[in-house]
């Protein structure tokens, strides 16, 4: 009988037993990498938020709303 994992369980599951520095290269590796690390990223930074309390929330989003605003937007067309 095939194991039927949610992507949050299975990146779970691959992260799971990895060191700091492990992480970290995953992690770091991911970023500006292929769109396709784009939901393991989603589903690291949805563990780190449902941790954080809400000052650090807020903290991260200023730092997000920083970013987002110095990131030239095309027009859609």
């Amino acid at each position: 009988m095939p194991i039927t994992l949610s992507l949050r369980e299975a990146i779970v599951h691959k992260v799971h037993d990895k060191s700091d520095d492990q992480l970290r290269e995953m992690i770091e590796g991911s970023v500006d990498g292929p769109e396709a690390a784009l939901p393991g990223l989603g589903a690291i930074f949805e563990m780190i938020w449902k941790n954080t309390e809400p000052a650090k929330q807020e903290e991260l989003i200023q730092i997000a709303q920083e970013h987002l605003h110095t990131i030239p937007v095309q027009p859609l067309s």
